[in-house]
């Protein structure tokens, strides 16, 4: 069955409604939601819903482009993130969740088309539906939630997993081979427990100034171009992607010149596994499926060192594969789903990936120890070389990304502008949620402030604010359909109805005139509860239809009539006095409330 749903960044309306009401619904099931946040790049299952090992067995029977990770279902489950997945899972569905998420800089935008939609892409996503689709109709559907969580990642080819209850073993087995590690390379005089302990102490130095620099990165490009202060990734994101790998790796190598020489390089290699066992150990108790991305390296490094003392160095090449297969997927999807204003986590893996991999870039560095004279400082001039070409590249890639990623008509500087206007007071501003002010915003809006009190409809977060000319805009109206007390309650059946073509309507009433202790909404029950100081009650209601919205409120009145705010809001700024159409290299920013034309007003009842 093929469920097309809407409404789902408003309030998932459309699968909340098909899931709680459709008769096709009523027994379950499994559901495969098909997502998109963005335009382009490989389609990535990042949720599922609990006790998930059969379905990511499917998934990886089935699924012709699987790809996925069990840290991304980790990560997801601590986010407040919804999609229409959510209402499913709320019904005691179970499922996948699925969707693309590079070319972030048109999500929610004008430029948000089908035009612009990858279609390689779009057929991952048809072909892993019709797989999966396929698959399921030949499983037993109240089955399929049986077993545990698994955990699972991409590999060339296919995807690997394994039971959930392996987190815990892996990743006190890693230590514990780090351990042995420590102890043999000791016994076979190659280090000292002193210098197994400066270099695990001093890994901690990459681990945390990579993610520092490359979030520096962004914020040096935001400031030489505004722009980017609104996007969490950039139109032609690859250069920058590039320059924060490069800066990663400039820091771990520059890291590792100046220590390789006092402490040497099985201390340095030793100490990098140590953070990464640590790591593992802290994913399995805060986030199981992710203890992968960090034991499994420590692991393989560990077990294939302690061939290397007995067998000879080829083994640690193997150790170093290992971290390549698992940790390099990851560092390239974090990048587009995560975007560059947090490129700092993909510099976090790459580092982790570096120090895993360290027996074999020592190889790019002259023999520790010995040397003398010029033939020292000759050796330590090469020991920079690989930190110097990083941050060179560094540089060149940036600049690179900046002279490929400029602003244009195709590719326009993102804006974001709204007007609210009180029909009571006749009083109109500007409102906009830039964290940065842009340049063409700023001829609208110039101080910041909560317009809670004015506009609850708009949430309590502060606004770039500034004045307007006020419109000929009617607000929403309120008929009372029914009004009656019951004991020291009142009760009141109203019909909010907009007076011009609106996307929402919100009603809110004065906490200072009386307290909602229950709601419906068009049939539905709402939730009651203070909105900030003022509101003791508030809802937004999507798409409401011409003849208007029933509301029923049960409240306790304060002893006077009771105070209600309206609010309505449309798209589109075009015809509002004082708006200026934008110029070609500026844009419409992606957000649910751009262009919002919102008029209010407070009425008695």
């Amino acid at each position: 069955m093929l469920v097309l749903t809407d409404a789902e960044e408003a309030c998932l309306c459309g699968a909340s409604a098909f899931a709680a009401s459709h008769p096709l619904a009523g027994d379950g099931g499994v559901v495969l939601n098909l997502e998109a946040r963005g335009s382009s790049g490989p389609v990535i299952m990042f949720e599922t819903s609990r006790r998930n090992a059969d379905l990511v067995a499917a998934f990886a029977r089935a699924a012709p482009h699987p790809v996925g990770t069990s840290f991304a279902v980790e990560v997801y489950r601590l986010l407040p993130n919804d999609t229409d997945f959510t209402a499913f899972l709320d019904k005691g569905f179970t499922g996948l969740n699925a969707a693309y998420v590079d070319g972030a800089a048109v999500y929610h935008t004008p430029l948000d088309t089908p035009a612009s939609m990858n279609r390689a892409s779009l057929q991952q996503h048809g072909d892993n539906a019709l797989g999966l689709a396929r698959e399921f109709g030949g499983l037993d559907l109240t089955t399929v939630d049986a077993g545990g969580d698994a955990t699972y990642f991409p590999v060339p080819g296919g995807l690997v997993r394994y039971p959930g209850w392996l987190t815990w073993p892996l990743a006190v087995l890693a230590l514990a081979a780090v351990g042995a590690l420590a102890w043999l390379t000791r016994r076979h005089g190659r280090t000292t427990w002193p210098r197994v302990a400066g270099g695990f102490g001093l890994a901690l130095v990459p681990i945390l100034v990579a993610p520092v620099l490359a979030q520096l990165l962004w914020a040096g490009l935001v400031t030489l171009r505004p722009g980017y202060a609104v996007l969490d990734d950039p139109y032609r994101p690859l250069w920058f992607r590039l320059a924060v790998l490069s800066l990663a790796a400039a820091v771990l190598f520059g890291w590792y010149a100046l220590t390789r020489r006092r402490l040497g390089p099985a201390a340095l290699a030793i100490g990098g596994l140590g953070w990464l066992a640590v790591l593992g150990l802290a994913l399995a108790a805060a986030a199981p499926g992710g203890s992968y991305l960090a034991a499994v390296p420590a692991l393989a490094g560990a077990l294939f060192g302690l061939l290397a003392l007995r067998f000879g160095l080829l083994a640690l090449w193997f150790g170093a594969a290992v971290s390549v297969v698992i940790l390099v997927p990851t560092v390239a999807l974090l990048f587009p789903a995560l975007g560059m204003a947090m490129g700092g986590v993909a510099a976090f893996f790459a580092v982790l990936l570096g120090l895993a991999a360290l027996p074999v870039l020592d190889l790019l560095f002259a023999e520790a120890g010995g040397q003398r004279a010029m033939v020292a400082m000759l050796a330590r001039r090469r020991a920079a070389y690989p930190a110097l070409a990083g941050g060179l590249a560094a540089v060149a890639l940036t600049g690179v990304g900046l002279a490929v990623d400029g602003f244009d008509a195709t590719h326009p500087s993102p804006t974001q502008l709204m007007y609210a206007l009180d029909a009571g007071t006749g009083q109109a501003r500007w409102l906009s949620e830039e964290s940065t002010r842009q340049e063409w915003t700023s001829s609208y809006v110039s101080s910041t402030r909560s317009v809670l009190e004015d506009f609850p409809g708009l949430g309590p977060d502060p606004f770039l604010t500034g004045p307007a000319e006020a419109a000929s805009l009617p607000a929403p109206t309120v008929d009372v359909l029914s009004d009656s007390t019951v004991g020291d309650k009142r009760v009141l059946r109203l019909r909010l109805r907009p007076q011009r073509p609106v996307r929402l309507v919100s009603l809110h009433v004065d906490a200072a005139t009386a307290t909602v202790e229950s709601a419906r909404v068009a049939g539905q029950p709402a939730p009651v509860g203070r909105e900030g100081e003022r509101w003791s009650f508030g809802t937004v209601f999507h798409a409401p239809p011409p003849s208007g919205v029933e509301v029923e409120l049960v409240l306790r009145p304060s002893g006077g009539p009771v105070s209600l705010r309206v609010m309505d809001g449309s798209d589109g700024l075009a015809g509002v006095p004082g708006f200026r159409p934008r110029p070609p290299p500026v844009g419409v920013a992606g957000s649910h409330t751009s262009e919002l034309l919102a008029v209010a007003r407070t009425l008695t009842v």
